[in-house]
């Protein structure tokens, strides 16, 4: 398929002064801001800096003077929008009701347009969206780095300095990569999966990018928690990226054409709804239908899509189970994924589902709003941000004394897996349902 675009949304010539006129941020939504302060120990980067042009307050405040002409998008304002971690925690914080993520959702693409990044930055930036958005391209990474990891190279690395020498972005590169369960990584889900006994609902599935080749033990989980109550699946292989991380990180016309693609896709399938297991993609699967509001091929069809919409959790938490519960003894921490928890407004679901699992014993952990640091790639282009927030966060879950952490989104699984090493197991909540239905040990 060509890239999609219209001739009325067609960017204007880029503007030195400031925002150009397409679909910049919304003065309506700047004027609600009533500088209350609210939001400030809601963001991470202002509990890690202090600096009010690093809280979402400054932010709307140099989103102003941006948009009225009295100041440039200059290189002190694009750190301070490229520092955000889009975790929208402000948002759900906000008495007055603020929309700060349409205001960064609008002031990104504007940075993508409008200002000219170094080469190395561009260079990196492409690189990440050349491989990550695109599956294949991941599998054939997963091989290299299921070699990497059986050949030990990283012990050689570090043993002999050089991956203490590597840029930051590099080490987080390679810090990030997960156990590459390479049979897994190269297995694909069949198009269509029966359910087990009476159909109750027939369920489309979003397998994801990187959750359908180093997560894909989740889709397969995902996958045997639905059909066992009772739900037809089905996981088109035709799909491919829903735009999710180019839009968070700006890629507009990108992000959108990826969106149609997926619309495309699933639109001759007869599905009762439209299942994500990565909070991240969902946060922007139900957001279709606004993001493509502007187009007439698309604008009705999108929001049907998005209707659709259900993270794993709301759709078990709305079924009665049917399908028995094995007990698992296990004392478990459970960590809002932002784009779950704020973006999504869902936070019963996922715990409601997993106490319904005897004998487990769930508890939340310290600052649960707080981001882990991994918001899309924020962890690779923000590498030492996300590092002092990857930290926290795990000082916090080992304050909570788990067995296991579960959270809802493959960036956080990387991230906090990261920071807290190989000895306690960081899963989705939909493997621990799994392993009580089948009966086995989640880990």
């Amino acid at each position: 398929m060509t890239p999609h675009r219209h001739e009325e949304n067609t960017p204007p010539a880029p503007s030195p002064e400031g925002f150009d006129g397409h679909r910049p941020p919304s003065p309506e939504i700047v004027s609600d801001c009533v500088h209350c302060g609210f939001c400030l120990p809601a963001c991470p980067t202002y509990a890690l800096t202090g600096e009010e042009m690093n809280s979402p307050r400054g932010r709307i405040y140099q989103i102003k003077l941006i948009g009225e002409g009295q100041e440039p998008l200059n290189a002190a304002a694009v750190s301070h929008f490229d520092a955000c971690l889009g975790c929208m925690a402000c948002v759900t914080a906000c008495p007055s009701g603020v929309r700060y993520d349409r205001l960064i959702e609008r002031v990104r693409p504007q940075i993508d347009r409008n200002w000219a990044r170094t080469p190395t930055d561009r260079l990196f930036r492409g690189l990440i969206f050349r491989l990550f958005p695109h599956p294949r391209r991941l599998r054939l990474a997963a091989l290299f780095g299921a070699l990497y990891q059986r050949l030990r190279i990283r012990d050689v690395l570090a043993g002999t300095g050089v991956l203490a020498r590597l840029p930051a972005r590099l080490r987080a590169l390679e810090g990030l990569l997960p156990d590459v369960r390479l049979r897994s990584a190269l297995r694909r889900l069949p198009d269509r999966t029966p359910a087990l006994g009476t159909v109750r609902r027939t369920v489309g599935l979003v397998t994801g990018c990187v959750q359908q080749v180093f997560f894909a033990h989740v889709n397969e989980a995902t996958v045997r928690v639905l059909t066992a109550e009772g739900c037809e699946v089905l996981a088109p292989r035709a799909q491919g990226c829903c735009g999710a991380l180019s839009g968070h990180a700006g890629r507009e016309e990108e992000a959108l054409d990826r969106a149609r693609r997926l619309v495309d896709t699933f639109d001759p399938l007869d599905v009762d709804v439209i299942v994500t297991n990565v909070a991240g993609c969902g946060s922007s699967l139900k957001e279709y239908g606004r993001l493509l509001a502007d187009d007439p091929d698309y604008r009705e069809r999108a929001a049907a899509f998005a209707a659709k919409v259900r993270d794993v959790s709301e759709l078990l938490a709305e079924l009665t189970p049917v399908a028995p519960r094995h007990p698992v003894p296990a004392r478990v921490a459970y960590h809002d994924a932002c784009h779950l928890a704020h973006a999504q407004g869902v936070r019963d679901e996922p715990r409601a589902v997993l106490r319904a699992v005897p004998e487990l014993d769930l508890v939340d952990i310290p600052e649960a709003d707080m981001c882990c640091g991994s918001a899309g790639v924020y962890n690779l282009v923000q590498p030492e941000t996300a590092e002092r927030l990857g930290r926290r966060k795990a000082e916090n879950v080992l304050a909570a004394e788990p067995e296991a952490v579960v959270t809802a989104n493959p960036g956080c699984l990387l991230q906090i897996g990261r920071h807290l090493g190989p000895d306690l197991p960081v899963l989705h909540p939909v493997q621990i349902v799994d392993a009580a239905i089948r009966g086995v040990r989640p880990w």
